[in-house]
């Protein structure tokens, strides 16, 4: 189910249209009686060339007034017509169209030769050819309003470069005294496209210039620079084994048969050859709810599974291909299961996401999110957090993130865990911060519901500095472990599931803050998981406890061995929870344990891997869909004889990992201390 890509383009941008100048005739005769008064004609841009907003009336009018002024004024307004007054008058045609007042033959011989100076000063502002002939249109209403008042144009008018684009560059204002145009502006507008096809010599720089503002800006530099290493990348190149359901592509067998065999409903382990060992070269795995991340030997972040929301942290848009109707109903002969290659095949994520030098240790996923630890501990992330109501967001901020984000707020963090909808990280200090959904108190912290989006910011809770070094999370609770052991927990306990027997029983019932299980003094424990309403844990010697519900097996003891004291019933006597952590004694030595919503995996020191709960959709492996009660041992020809240390399940499917047999990485053995799918370690032989 690919998600929705909505693709938006920028909005060009407006030309603004250039204002009218209404004329006065009585105050532009005024004016030339004054010449001392006047002001240079700078260039201006988009206006009437051809009129110039005179009527025939007004010409007439001006032209018996005008021979009255001699020829000195004209030469007075030619040395004073550079200064500028603090009015601003409506745009001129062109530099050569001054405001002159005379029409004797002198006096047009002395504006021909300034206007011929004035052009070849004023190369660098050119008009363009446009100019008059946008004016053209104008005649008539220019004319309609030749006697009312020009208003003042705009102080903070843009210059001609910071037009938009769709204009042609303009020539420069001018400013006098509420100055009106005379009757020479006919004239002057045969000037100016006379003029105007001379300066083309400058279009070419402007559009260099345009070319240059409209380029695609390069990708933004990543934030931070590679810090000191704290965190070590697993070495342990692992073959993958798959089974479940895998009808969302969570198996990452692709889409087609392989090897004459379905992608989907997968009953026993089944080696991925997609994620081969000597080619891919995984070395770690995370499994969230409907998806999976895996680190690769060679620094690479593969996702593949459920992407709606944005968990794979890449495109995955796919057309569905076309599909022949009537070779569907032939199932046996169907080799295309109708699943999204681009979702359900492993694929890599881009390094352009990443800073160049960034070292991955360990990848995180919870139900529609995935998050990265690099070796110098920062975090990246992307898909979103999901609450009761829907989605909640991925930060207060965003709400789907759909490609890898750098979490600048988390510095120095050395393990990560994820439950459902929440993560915990851990630092060099000691200190574990969490964020996401927060209902169930899993974040160890009150969330007021009017405040929901404060709980996608990572914050601490109340447990003491410097004494955990490791964490993990259930679905809806949380656990964070101590150097000497001792374990505390939060979150949902309807079921007793953090191993805290207050409020089981009881419908919304949670721990609300960081508590220590009392339960687990006894035991020095090593490893936890945390399914949906149940837990599991390893201790150092080797034993393995379970607790929270148990109605579906999840607990792996059968009832009636269970002890009376720890047993809740409902109402209907039938036995519910167990409320306290016991020990299952079918696997002798314990060194790593997974969670599922419902369903579990033990692994022994001899490398071999045993599950049981929930079997409906074949994610115990064991190749049935009834439920499995107590530890079994998964034997198939796949795995048979290999060294096992890694399970993780998500919630309708599994994956086992194995010893692969190709060279370590770097010459290593064994991986180093990591968290890889429930926030505990993967064991070392």
């Amino acid at each position: 189910m690919p998600p929705k890509a909505a693709n938006k383009k920028a909005a060009a941008p407006k030309a603004s249209a250039p204002k009218k100048a209404p004329t006065n005739t009585a105050a532009a005769t005024k004016k030339a009686t004054e010449p001392t008064k006047k002001t240079a004609a700078k260039p201006a841009a988009k206006k009437d060339a051809t009129t110039n907003g005179a009527t025939a009336a007004s010409k007439r009018k001006l032209a018996e007034e005008e021979d009255e002024v001699d020829e000195s004024a004209d030469e007075s307004a030619e040395e004073d017509e550079k200064p500028a007054t603090k009015k601003t008058a409506k745009k001129a045609v062109e530099p050569a169209a001054k405001k002159t007042k005379t029409t004797t033959a002198a006096a047009k011989k002395k504006a021909a030769a300034a206007e011929e100076t004035e052009d070849e000063s004023k190369t660098k502002k050119p008009l363009k050819k446009a100019t008059a002939k946008k004016a053209e249109p104008k005649k008539a209403a220019a004319a309609k309003k030749a006697d009312t008042k020009a208003p003042a144009a705009s102080k903070k008018r843009k210059s001609s470069e910071e037009e938009p684009e769709d204009e042609k560059p303009k020539a420069k204002k001018s400013k006098t005294d509420d100055v009106e145009v005379d009757s020479q502006a006919t004239e002057s507008a045969k000037a100016t496209e006379s003029a105007d096809e001379e300066p083309k010599a400058e279009k070419p720089v402007k559009a260099t210039k345009k070319t240059v503002t409209a380029a695609p800006k390069p990708p933004p530099a990543h934030p931070h620079k590679i810090g000191k290493k704290i965190n070590s990348a697993p070495t342990q190149v692992l073959d993958v084994y798959v089974f479940g359901e895998g009808s969302s592509g969570e198996l990452g067998l692709g889409s087609k048969k392989l090897d004459g065999k379905k992608v989907v409903d997968v009953k026993r382990p089944r080696l991925n050859p997609l994620l081969s060992a000597k080619d891919v070269g995984v070395v770690q795995i995370a499994c969230g709810g409907m998806h999976v991340a895996a680190l690769t030997k060679d620094n690479k972040i593969l996702t593949w599974g459920v992407n709606d929301q944005g968990a794979l942290g890449r495109d995955t848009n796919w057309d569905g291909g076309l599909r022949d109707a009537d070779a569907e109903e032939e199932e046996e002969d169907e080799d295309d299961s109708g699943i999204n290659p681009r979702e359900s095949t492993p694929t890599a994520l881009g390094a352009e996401h990443f800073a160049p030098e960034a070292k991955f240790t360990q990848v995180v996923a919870s139900d529609s999110a995935t998050f990265a630890l690099t070796e110098d501990g920062r975090v990246y992330g992307w898909g979103t957090f999901r609450s009761s109501d829907g989605i909640l967001g991925f930060t207060d901020k965003i709400q789907i993130q759909k490609t890898p984000e750098y979490l600048p707020t988390l510095k120095n963090i050395t393990a990560l865990a994820a439950g459902s909808n929440h993560i915990l990280a851990l630092d060099d200090k000691g200190v574990v911060v969490a964020w996401g959904c927060g209902q169930q108190n899993q974040l160890g912290r009150r969330i007021i519901e009017r405040n929901k989006l404060s709980s996608l910011i990572p914050q601490s809770m109340g447990i003491p500095k410097g004494k955990v070094d490791r964490i993990a999370c259930g679905s809806y609770h949380s656990f964070a472990l101590a150097k000497d052991g001792r374990v505390w927990a939060w979150g949902l306990n309807n079921f007793a599931e953090t191993g805290i027997e207050m409020g089981a029983g009881e419908d919304d019932a949670v721990v609300l803050r960081p508590t220590i299980v009392e339960a687990l003094k006894d035991y020095k424990v090593k490893q936890i998981a945390g399914g949906e309403h149940h837990s599991l844990a390893c201790t150092e010697d080797g034993k393995l406890l379970t607790w929270g519900r148990l109605d579906g097996n999840q607990v792996g003891i059968p009832v009636e061995e269970l002890p009376a004291d720890s047993v809740i019933k409902d109402e209907s006597n039938n036995p519910r929870i167990l409320s306290k952590p016991t020990v299952v004694e079918d696997i002798a030595k314990c060194v790593y344990v997974a969670a599922g919503v419902d369903n579990n995996f033990a692994i022994d020191n001899k490398g071999e891997a045993h599950s049981w709960g929930f079997s409906a959709n074949y994610q115990t492996g064991q190749g049935t869909t009834e439920d499995i009660e107590t530890p079994t041992t998964i034997d198939n020809t796949a795995v048979r004889g290999k060294k096992l240390v890694f399970a993780g399940a998500g919630g309708q499917y599994s994956i086992l990992g194995g010893v692969a047999d190709v060279p370590k990485v770097n010459g290593f053995a064994a991986v180093a201390a990591s968290q890889p799918a429930t926030g505990g370690f993967r064991p070392v032989f």
